[in-house]
């Protein structure tokens, strides 16, 4: 019988407190385990092309705090966001290809 004895690194992963208290009430599950096939699925979808997620995927791992907040804000709130994020990435892009 030929065994092959893989060494995995080691990471540390830092959560909230609140999901870790979560995540202890439930001793069965091997949380490693459901990381390690969280990393290796989300690495799948980038070597496939890239990360492409739908809106309401990304609402949903924002959470519902988010979208309360996100409610609350005017058009005119956005619209002066969404001209400060254009400008920022202007000078990053400029700076880059300056560089």
């Amino acid at each position: 019988m030929n065994s092959r004895y893989y060494v995995m690194p080691n990471i540390t992963l830092s959560i909230p407190d609140e999901v870790y208290q979560k995540m202890k009430k439930y001793k069965e599950v091997k949380w490693s385990e459901v990381v390690r096939r969280a990393i290796l699925e989300y690495l799948r979808k980038l070597e496939e092309g890239g990360l492409v997620i739908t809106t309401r995927e990304l609402l949903d791992m924002l959470g519902s705090e988010f979208k309360e907040k996100l409610d609350k804000v005017s058009l005119e709130d956005f619209e002066k966001a969404y001209e400060k994020m254009r400008e920022e990435e202007w000078k990053r892009t400029y700076m880059i290809q300056a560089s």
